[in-house]
Order: C-alpha cells, then sequence, then structure tokens
C-alpha cells in the first residue's frame, strides 16, 4: 500500500497543536490562529507531494538529512506529524553530517533529536578541510562540499537499510535550480521531487516540493527550532543561486503570483513546443488533418490572463 491509495492524511485537522516557546503576546489568539493555519498548510502540501509522485509506501526506511537549517528542521517536524495519521507505516531516521567545521555546535542536534524520541545518526567526516584545501579562497564552495555530502550520505543510507532518502529543498530552491541551468548551464532542467540517485542505488525524495521558502521560515521561527548556520558557505553573497533568488524575489515583488505560475510551468511542459528532438519527432511530422487546439500559432499574438495564476489550488498560499 503507498500514500497515493488514500488521502486520509490530507484532512485539515494538525495532529497536534503547534506549540511555541515564545512569550505569549496580547493578540495571542490572533497569532496561535494563523500558526494553526500554517501548519495546516504545511502538512497539506507535504502530504499531497508524497501522494502525487508516490514518496513513501508501507514499509518505507526514511533516512531525513538534517542539516541544522530551517528547511531541513521543517521537514523532519512535518513529517513527524504526517507519520501519525498516514495510511501506511514507516519508519524515520534523521541523519546529520557533522562536516567539522570551526565553531560547529556538535551538542545542539543529538540534543534536540533526543528531546524528540527519534532515532538518529550523527556522521562525522572532516570535509571542511578537504573543501578548504582545494577550493582557492574566494572561489564558491557548494559544488564541492555537495558532491563530498552527498557520497558520504549514500554509504550512510546503506548502511542504516534506508529505503528512501529525504532531502529538504522547497518550492523555491526547484525554482532557482531551473533557472540555474537554463542561464548557465544551457539546460532546461530542474530539481526533482524524485529520482533515482546518481549512483542508481537510491531513491531521493523532496516532500518540501510545494512548500514556499516564506512558509518554512515562519514555521521555523515558531516552533524555535535550533537553527546551526554554515559557517562554510553561508558568507558567500555573490553565488549564482543567490542572485538568481534575488531576481525571483523581485518579479514577485512586482508581480505577485508569478513564483507560483513560473512553479506550475515545470509541471506543464509541452515538448512538442521545445526544441529537443529527443522528446518529439519533429523530423518525421506529417499533416493530420486533425485540428488542435494546443498547435501552432505563429500568425497570432499571444494572449495570457493577468490573474491566471489565482486558478491554481494546488501550490498557491491560500492565507
Amino acid at each position: 500500500m503507498s500514500f497515493s491509495e488514500s488521502d486520509a492524511w490530507v484532512t485539515d485537522n494538525p495532529t497536534t497543536s503547534a506549540t511555541s516557546t515564545t512569550p505569549t503576546p496580547k493578540n495571542a489568539l490572533k497569532i496561535e490562529r494563523e500558526n494553526h493555519k500554517l501548519e495546516k498548510r504545511l502538512c497539506r502540501q507535504v502530504g499531497q507531494a508524497i501522494i502525487d509522485f508516490n514518496m513513501i509506501s508501507e514499509g518505507d526506511r526514511v533516512m531525513v538529512c538534517l542539516s541544522g537549517g530551517k528547511d531541513s528542521f521543517g521537514m523532519l517536524d512535518i513529517l513527524l506529524k504526517l507519520q501519525k495519521r498516514a495510511p501506511v507505516r514507516f519508519e524515520l531516521i534523521a541523519v546529520n553530517l557533522d562536516q567539522r567545521q570551526p565553531g560547529f555546535p556538535e551538542h545542539i542536534l543529538p540534543e534536540y533529536l533526543k528531546s524528540l524520541g527519534i532515532a538518529f545518526h550523527i556522521e562525522t567526516q572532516d570535509t571542511y578541510s578537504i573543501v578548504k584545501k582545494i577550493i582557492p579562497e574566494g572561489k564558491t564552495m557548494c559544488s564541492l562540499c555537495s558532491r563530498l555530502r552527498r557520497g558520504i550520505l549514500y554509504r550512510v543510507a546503506d548502511e542504516l537499510k534506508a529505503t528512501k532518502i529525504a532531502l529538504g529543498h522547497h518550492r523555491d530552491d526547484m525554482l532557482q535550480t531551473f533557472f540555474l541551468n537554463m542561464f548557465f548551464a544551457g539546460k532546461l532542467k530542474g530539481m526533482p521531487p524524485k529520482l533515482v540517485s546518481d549512483d542508481g542505488g537510491h531513491v531521493v525524495i523532496r516532500p518540501l516540493a510545494y512548500v514556499n521558502e516564506t512558509d518554512l521560515t515562519r514555521w521555523a521561527a515558531y516552533r524555535d527550532f535550533p537553527i546551526i548556520p554554515c559557517s562554510l558557505c553561508g558568507s558567500q553573497e555573490n553565488l549564482q543561486r543567490q542572485q538568481v533568488k534575488n531576481m525571483l524575489h523581485a518579479w514577485e515583488k512586482q508581480y505577485p503570483g508569478r513564483t507560483v505560475t513560473m512553479f506550475t510551468a515545470l509541471q506543464n511542459v509541452a515538448p512538442s513546443h521545445l526544441m529537443d528532438p529527443r522528446l518529439h519527432d519533429f523530423k518525421n511530422i506529417q499533416i493530420t488533418g486533425v485540428p488542435d487546439a494546443d498547435g501552432d500559432k505563429a500568425f497570432d499574438s499571444e494572449e495570457f490572463a493577468s490573474n491566471s495564476w489565482s486558478t491554481l489550488p494546488m501550490v498557491k498560499n491560500d492565507l
């Protein structure tokens, strides 16, 4: 049995009420109501992504990669809530890679995970020294760091007998990756919600595929996660990804809803209207005599509804 065979877990009733360690303000009722809505939305969006892409099945052992950032904390938090009402039984094991960064507070994650009562594993590997030794000062470190982490996590997944590897990439990450590939690699390629790993031995899932970063930021603040910043690359403000992120934020500010529209486009691909002969047989196109509403409109001016994004309930924020 898989998640897709039941939608019992997408109910609007949270499994537990959200709690916060912050002082209660005068407008506590309003804030609590907004956070209650946020919790419902996060659970619904993560649950929908799991159903749509059949991410978790009966008996799965899901390795949740926990970096110490808001996204992975939020992913673990929501998966724990969904686990309590899911129509299938599955295990969660949190895994953190301690890269031996100077000043890394190694006690924080174990203490937090023990408080949750969840199984966890801390893998200690000095990738920090390797990256600092190989990458010249001022150059981008993320690529090498990512490759090293990936190989280690694949090995750990084998050792823990994990059937799925869950990563905390959200909707904004996926859209940014699409534009990075288009602008800098000449590819229409994104960050899929589910894929087979590059070593061919693991299934990688991204349960936060439908979640926007703003909601994760709000949830992290409300839940008071013990965030651990990345001192290795967190200060690299001129990264290409940061530039793309700034561009998307500027577009969204000027044209609210544009981000949702662009993300939806990743799920609405028309290969016949692109230029990749591997995806569409352009060479052997023949006259069919059958009208096609989606055919070429070479002599027409394209018209698009200015508010078309508002009709996309799957990913809209519905605050």
